[in-house]
């Protein structure tokens, strides 16, 4: 086990490092695997299986962020070992589209590397809650929770022996655990840099919304370029904006730091679990429906999508919008009701890719995610206004400029 002694970095100092961009590059080839995977097999065991793949992914994923952000990559052996790591989840992307079809052995132990990496440099390095009395007592629920994650990578080996159901049994097992993890060990005490944090899980998502761009590109291949098809195309790089806006449009992380450095410890470290492990699983989860079903709307855009890959684009849309809502309701943020509309007038918008044609669903939920996010900024604006007026109907003292 390599260790050091470098303790972690002032957390008003940390900022996201290189190798951690260069880490995330790994990432963008894991979600591009799990969307080929899910358009190929399309169907409900398939979605089950890329359910069950993304959430024993992220998970350790996640894991790597929270790791960064107690121990910043500034010396050589953790850099070594995160790279390592990096090793771990390449081999993990590149067996995922044969992960149920005889190729689930190297998906486990490369699942086990992941996890014996993090650990270590957990362990090795002494991460503890910080100054004072019982600091170096954080050490039991890391070596804790490292031995719920071998439990769970035990099962994602075992399982990675058998094929179809067996197999899908034991990574379910593993997805379960998972989840019941922070309820099961107190989160290690060490404190969690919020601005770093949040930044990491942003940058996460735009690499997911790269996915779609490139899901767009795949789509379209050769073929010849038409003003539909380029209208199709578009109009779906228009959905995905419209998603990003929902994400960063209105400078919800900005808040989010906020938020999470109000917070003591362990409060912000559970809210972390609730918005950015389990949250953000679902917003990665419709990112990759969506761009399943753009990819096949910018195939063939005159013709109708089908109702799987029409449910596709329209549930993977209505997703994002429903976990973003929900996380921004955690947050204390305004509105989220257009939010709620909008979700479900995508889902409304399904039989038109069904019995129309796929660029009728892409342009009507290009139309809803516009309406609804226009709405949003001239609601804004109309309370801004208000808030200008005193109660007596004169115009309050105008705010100082900021520096």
């Amino acid at each position: 086990m390599i260790s050091d002694a470098t303790g972690p970095a002032d957390p008003s100092e940390l900022r996201v490092s290189p190798l951690e961009l260069f880490f995330d590059l790994v990432f963008v080839f894991t979600v591009t695997q799990l969307t080929d995977s899910l358009a190929h097999h399309l169907t409900p065991s398939g979605l089950a299986r890329v359910l069950v793949m993304l959430a024993v992914i992220w998970w350790m994923y996640d894991a790597f962020i929270w790791l960064t952000n107690a121990l910043p990559p500034v010396t050589h052996p953790r850099r070594a070992l995160l790279l390592l790591g990096m090793g771990g989840f390449l081999i993990i992307s590149l067996t995922v589209p044969h992960a149920f079809e005889g190729g689930g052995w190297a998906f486990g132990w490369a699942y086990l590397l992941v996890i014996a990496v993090h650990t270590g440099l957990f362990a090795g390095a002494g991460v503890g809650p910080g100054p004072g009395p019982g600091a170096g007592a954080a050490l039991g629920p890391v070596a804790r929770m490292g031995l719920l994650n071998l439990l769970g990578a035990t099962l994602v080996v075992a399982g990675g022996y058998l094929e179809g159901s067996a197999e899908l049994l034991l990574w379910s097992a593993a997805f379960a655990l998972q989840f019941a993890i922070p309820y099961l060990v107190d989160l290690p005490r060490f404190h969690l840099s919020a601005d770093h944090f949040v930044e990491r899980h942003g940058l996460v998502v735009i690499i997911a919304f790269g996915e779609s761009v490139i899901a767009i590109g795949v789509g379209v291949g050769d073929t010849h370029l038409t003003v539909t098809l380029v209208v199709t195309a578009m109009l779906a790089l228009a959905v995905c904006v419209g998603l990003w806006w929902a994400y960063f449009g209105q400078n919800d992380d900005e808040h989010a730091v906020h938020v999470m450095t109000a917070l003591d410890d362990a409060r912000r470290n559970r809210l972390a679990i609730r918005i950015y492990n389990i949250g953000h699983y679902l917003l990665l989860l419709g990112v990759i429906l969506l761009a399943t079903g753009a990819k096949a709307a910018v195939a063939r855009p005159t013709e109708p999508l089908g109702t799987a890959r029409a449910l596709a684009l329209a549930t993977g849309v209505a997703l994002f919008l429903l976990a973003n809502t929900g996380i921004r309701r955690t947050l204390g943020l305004a509105p989220l009701r257009p939010r709620l509309l909008a979700a479900a007038l995508a889902l409304a918008a399904t039989p038109l890719g069904v019995e129309v044609s796929a660029l009728a669903q892409v342009a009507a939920t290009a139309a809803v995610l516009l309406a609804t996010f226009r709405y949003e900024e001239t609601a804004r604006g109309a309370g801004a206004a208000a808030e200008a007026v005193s109660p007596g109907g004169e115009r309050g003292r105008r705010p100082a400029p900021r520096r």
